[in-house]
């Protein structure tokens, strides 16, 4: 038949297609042989999915279920929209998705949250929860409604505080999958916001981001953009802000994953901007460093323009303009620019000039200008339209180094009685 069953076929414990599903006292389905293994020969008491106690070991036949698989098999097409648990992210769904199939999917779902800190097959779970949800936004929404943001959470710190104190491999990779069902959520409602940005939440999720695998790491960094962008406040209050932007850096220069890479310059605008004191931080971690080694490389615009517009925000302080002031080629990286890249380049790449040139020169700053031809790219842009702010600081900037340019041999001879005039 070539298509994979949908997830709600498939038995919570075998996960494989159920031949006969039979219904145990909680409400969940298994597959009859499945669960009589579970019940029987191996002695369990409680419900492998839930983990609650069974008030008995009754098992009805789940005639419904077992139409609806048969209905499947006969045609060779699914009945619903459900992803198999080999689905790992956008799912086409099916819109022939029948009222049946829909409320044994809610069932399901919220059968799993209910025992989801009990179970002892969380990664298994997580997965099914996830499968579950990819790409339908109903079933999205009925999970925030359900609480699962708050129980994955507590799942994730668990798993966290029992990998940290163990090093149970086992226990983190329950950590990750967990982020993996948050990613898949929008995350865009103010109470979801709330509980991720909780301290005992966010933890697990910066966890991820500096230690779980590349999938697991891109999971993280969705959750971390998708709460960076829903408000205005500093969502790094509940973390260690080194660790916060150390790992972003680390991520920028992360060349096996260029989407990676682009998420952490967004966050890392973000947090610099919001995040009291972080601006300091992260000139101390080496953010100049890294910034101006990536500017030097970059050749696609908008990252161009990213990078410039944190380094503006770095050398507001003084911190930071002391570090691009250091870096050898940090003058070099943004003359280059200037009048090649859009506009906007031009015009952050002027402002980051005119911070650590004007605001506070150093010698090697105003020697670097003219030997990297920075200086005369600011000749050009007297001579070009440019936005008025952007004219308005290249002509302080001349005015007020002009004379010591001048006196460099690698000046631009025809310049020289040009700035006669401005002086």
């Amino acid at each position: 038949m070539g298509m994979e069953p949908p997830h709600l076929f498939l038995c919570p414990i075998s996960m494989e297609l159920m031949d006969d599903p039979v219904t145990v006292s909680t409400g969940v389905t298994y597959d009859r042989r499945s669960i009589e293994q579970w019940l029987f020969a191996y002695g369990r008491t409680t419900c492998p999915a839930t983990m609650q106690p069974l008030t008995n070991f009754d098992l009805t036949p789940n005639h419904t279920l077992k139409r609806v698989i048969s209905s499947w098999l006969d045609c060779g097409s699914p009945l619903t929209s459900s992803p198999s648990t080999s689905t790992v992210s956008g799912p086409i769904h099916d819109e022939r998705v029948t009222p049946l199939s829909r409320v044994l999917e809610q069932e399901r779902l919220r059968a799993a949250l209910d025992g989801l800190e009990e179970t002892p097959f969380k990664v298994t779970a997580l997965k099914n929860m996830r499968a579950c949800m990819a790409g339908d936004v109903a079933m999205q929404s009925e999970f925030v409604a359900s609480g699962g943001v708050r129980a994955v959470g507590r799942v994730m710190a668990q798993a966290l505080a029992e990998s940290s104190a163990g090093g149970d491999f086992s226990a983190f990779t329950a950590c990750e999958e967990a982020a993996a069902v948050l990613a898949v959520l929008p995350l865009s409602d103010d109470a979801s916001v709330r509980v991720v940005l909780s301290p005992e939440f966010i933890r697990p999720v910066m966890s991820v981001l500096q230690s779980g695998s590349a999938e697991s790491r891109l999971h993280a960094m969705d959750i971390v953009t998708k709460i960076s962008n829903a408000g205005s406040g500093d969502w790094t209050a509940g973390v260690d802000i080194d660790d916060v932007i150390k790992s972003l850096l680390e991520l920028l220069s992360d060349e096996a994953s260029t989407r990676l890479s682009s998420r952490a310059l967004d966050v890392l605008l973000v947090v610099v901007e919001r995040a009291r004191g972080s601006r300091a931080k992260a000139v101390e971690v080496g953010a100049v460093h890294v910034l101006v080694e990536l500017l030097a490389d970059a050749d696609e615009r908008h990252v161009t323009e990213r990078i410039l517009l944190l380094l503006k925000r770095m050398c507001k302080c003084p911190e930071g303009r002391l570090a691009f002031a250091e870096h050898d080629l940090s003058v070099a990286a943004v003359a280059r620019t200037m009048l090649r890249v859009s506009e906007l380049a031009t015009q952050l790449a002027v402002e980051v000039l005119w911070l650590v040139s004007v605001v506070a020169p150093s010698e090697k700053v105003l020697e670097d200008m003219v030997l990297t031809g920075a200086v005369a790219k600011l000749l050009v842009l007297l001579h070009v339209e440019s936005a008025p702010s952007t004219k308005q600081k290249t002509v302080r900037m001349v005015r007020i180094h002009g004379v010591v340019w001048r006196q460099y041999p690698c000046f631009p001879t025809g310049f020289r009685d040009y700035l006669r005039l401005l002086d």
